[in-house]
Order: structure tokens, then sequence, then C-alpha cells
């Protein structure tokens, strides 16, 4: 295990060395249009948490606090319309998460098939795998809201029901001529 922590330090170090290909000037990049990057102050609360760190807390929290009922909508994009609303006790979860590591090999240094290694870090949540991209965020009453968006549709998940016009639920019956 010390093997191994000597090789990601070494690995690490020489990400460090690395160069790029933009132009350095400063310590900070610079754009071809001779904008450069630059930095801001950040402030923390009492907690000593920023605000983006407070939000990820209270999602996490919000999203696996036992019995919590949420709210589905499945919307439209082109007509703006809910097509599929439903309650979901819990969570909605990507079908990309998963309970293990997704990829294993032997550890560096050992003989025995039972000694494993992954790339892989459980998540702050206790799953491996991605999850689809989406925006979260608490409105001012405290409600949890996420929002997807993808191909023809919206996915809106929220922890209090939304005032919608109408919902509609789209049902073909296939007719053998």
């Amino acid at each position: 295990m010390r093997n191994l922590g000597i090789v990601m330090l070494a690995w690490c170090a020489g990400l460090g060395l690395c160069g790029c290909d933009e132009q350095q000037s400063g310590g900070g990049q610079t754009a071809k249009t001779g904008v450069r990057e630059t930095t801001a102050t950040i402030n923390v609360g009492a907690d000593g948490l920023t605000v983006e760190q407070r939000n990820v807390r209270k999602r996490l929290e919000a999203d696996n606090k036992p019995g919590s009922i949420k709210h589905l909508y499945v919307i439209s994009a082109y007509s703006g319309q809910v097509i599929i609303y439903s309650t979901v006790d819990g969570k909605v979860t990507s079908g990309g998460k998963r309970l293990t590591a997704g990829s294993r090999a032997p550890a560096w240094g050992y003989q025995t098939s039972a000694q494993w290694y992954s790339p892989e870090v459980v998540q702050d949540d206790g799953t491996f795998g991605s999850s689809a991209e989406y925006l979260f965020w608490f409105d001012s009453k405290g409600n949890y809201h996420q929002h997807y968006v993808s191909g023809g549709q919206i996915v809106h998940v929220s922890d209090q029901p939304l005032s919608v016009k109408s919902v509609i639920i789209n049902i073909e019956t296939g007719t053998t001529p």
C-alpha cells in the first residue's frame, strides 16, 4: 500500500510539470485575446462553509431523508405541457448509479486475487457511477428542486407540488390493420 502512495505522489507531481497549451503569465493562463485568468475571494459563513458547500450538503441531506416525498414532472420541451406527474418515495436515482465499483484490477504489489484496486472512489451519497447532469436549488421557502433537460423533455423534481395548468398522459394503442 505504501508503494501505491509513492507511485500516486510521483504521478501527481508529474502532472504539475506538464505544460499547458495556453501561455502562462503571472501564474495564470492568458487567452489568445489577451484576457487573463483571475481569482476571487470567497467568503465563508459562520459554519466555515461557502454557499456552494452548504447547498451540496443540504441536497445530500434532503436526498437521503428517510420518508421524504418528492414530486416528479416530465414536461414537453415543445409545448410546455406536463406529460407525466408522479410522487417519488425518497429520491429519483440515475440508472448509472451502482453500489460497487464498475472497474477493478489486481492491486499493485499483491500476488493474491483477493486484493483489488479500483480507480473509482465512492461518492458522497455512498454510490459509484455517474448521474445525469442537472441543476438543483432550494427556493426562498426552503423547498428543494432538481431540473434536468434532455432531448424533447424537461424533468423537474421538487419536494413540494407545483401549480401546473394541466397534466396530459399520452398512451398510444396499436391496432393492427
